[in-house]
Parts: structure tokens; C-alpha cells; sequence
């Protein structure tokens, strides 16, 4: 399994099944390095029954798929990591529950937050919100200044999330992060292909 978090995809549970599929695979076409499945308020059967796809899908391209929060169906489709919030199952107890194979993320917003994910085994951090968001409703922008403290904190990859797009990953190009995780700007696009192209190209060229 390749570890490359340059471009992260997290979906949107508003999507159709299919639809989403069609998304994904024409993201990934594009260059898409890693995929979430975030699912916050649908039922654990239809959760389960969209990673499962998911999970064909992306082993077909061999890009990893992460599952959003639910250590129960990372575990039960075989996932290839999981991520966690800070009001979720605390990182320790999910060391414990999966294998040691299995990838572990964990959102962070303060430096606290970030070295303690990395004290406990985190494989990668998810730091934001770096802009305002849609996204995630209850997300707060980072204050000045708190991300590029945080990537001086830890040494554990670093992925910026929350209201990236093309026109402002210039902003973070001078920054050491590992990777970008994009919401609606590939998930909303109308050639979500043609938006990935985009989101490498810039991540490239930083």
C-alpha cells in the first residue's frame, strides 16, 4: 500500500452511491492519492455498503481508503486505515482494536492535540480548518500563525484540510505539509477529473 498523502479526497454523504463511485474513480483517474469515506449521519448498514464498494474501487487503483470515525466497518471491509476526531474512540484504545498494518489519522486543530496524536501513534494528522469551510459545519479556522506551529510540533505527516482550493494552495505552498485534503472542490465539481489534475499540478509546483 503506497502512503502518499499529497492529494486526499474526503467525500460527501449527500452524493448517491453510484454517483459517488463515478466521483471517486474520475478523482483518482485525475491523481488522487488517498480517499476518506466520511459518513456522518447515515445508517451503519448503507455506511458499510458504500465502503465496501469503495473499498473494490480503490484496490483496483491501489490508492488507500480511509474511513471516517467508524472503527467497526474500517475493519469489517478491510480498510486501509482509519481517522479520528477528538470527541471520537481516543486513539490509544483504537491502536488496540486494529492491526498494526492498518493506517490511524487523527484531526487536530492546537499544538496539544497534535503532539498527543503523535505520542500515541498516529500515522498522520489531519490540521484545520486552514480556510472557512461548507464542508464541516461545526469547523473553526485555525488562528494565525496555528498551523505552522503545529507543523513545527510534530514530525508525523501533516495534511491541511478545510476550504482548499485551487486558487488558495498557493497560500500554503511554503508551508512543510505533506498533503491537501479537498472536500466540495473536487466532490462539487462539475469535471471532479479535470479538478484533481489541478489540485496535483498545484501541489507539484509548490
Amino acid at each position: 500500500m503506497k502512503r502518499d498523502y499529497t492529494l486526499y479526497l474526503v467525500t460527501e454523504e449527500s452524493v448517491p452511491e453510484d454517483r459517488l463511485l463515478q466521483i471517486v474513480e474520475a478523482a483518482i483517474k485525475g491523481g488522487v492519492t488517498m480517499v476518506q469515506l466520511r459518513e456522518k449521519s447515515t445508517s451503519s448498514k448503507l455506511f458499510f455498503q458504500k465502503a465496501v464498494r469503495l473499498r473494490e474501487l480503490t484496490r483496483r487503483y491501489d490508492v488507500p481508503l480511509i474511513i471516517n470515525d467508524r472503527v467497526d466497518i474500517a475493519l469489517a471491509v478491510e480498510a486501509d486505515g482509519v481517522h479520528i476526531g477528538q470527541s471520537d474512540l481516543p486513539l490509544a484504545a483504537v491502536r488496540r482494536l486494529v492491526p498494526s498494518s492498518m493506517l490511524v489519522g487523527v484531526s487536530v486543530s492546537t499544538v496539544e492535540q497534535a503532539k498527543t496524536a503523535q505520542h500515541y501513534g498516529a500515522d498522520y494528522i489531519g490540521v484545520g480548518a486552514v480556510f472557512p469551510t461548507q464542508s464541516k459545519k461545526d469547523a473553526k479556522v485555525l488562528p494565525p500563525g496555528m498551523l505552522e506551529q503545529i507543523i513545527d510540533s510534530v514530525t508525523i505527516p501533516i495534511v491541511a484540510i478545510g476550504g482548499i482550493k485551487t486558487e488558495n494552495l498557493a497560500a500554503l505552498s511554503r508551508l512543510n505539509i505533506t498533503g491537501v485534503a479537498v472536500v466540495s472542490g473536487i466532490m462539487q465539481a462539475d469535471d471532479p477529473y479535470h479538478a484533481a489534475r489541478t489540485f496535483m499540478e498545484g501541489m507539484r509546483n509548490r
